[in-house]
């Protein structure tokens, strides 16, 4: 199987939910999803807990901070956001906002 895609991006930059997905939560996948025209991404858990913070004024240090308040002691925390953010950016999924 192919590696996921990974695109970095500016830490410091909000973030936001690309246009044409939509993040809910959905009973009948007992997870949160990304909905968008072709399908569906599910993202259970850690990456549910993630997205849950991506709303266009968080950056990815942002939600890093928020996520060791709300998880204090996971290890590798910050290495696992990072990781996560850089494949949804990968597969179009987020978008860092350009500074204003």
């Amino acid at each position: 199987m192919a590696q996921p895609k990974r695109v970095a991006f500016d830490h410091e930059l909000p973030i936001d939910i690309a246009k044409y997905f939509r993040f809910q939560w959905e009973p009948a996948q007992d997870c949160h999803v990304l909905l968008f025209p072709e399908g569906m991404v599910q993202l259970p858990g850690s990456a549910g807990e993630i997205m849950k913070r991506v709303d266009g004024t968080r950056s990815l240090n942002a939600i890093v901070t928020e996520l060791e308040a709300a998880f204090p002691g996971v290890p590798d925390l910050r290495a696992d956001v990072v990781d996560f953010l850089e494949v949804a950016h990968g597969n179009g999924w987020i978008r860092p906002r350009a500074a204003q």
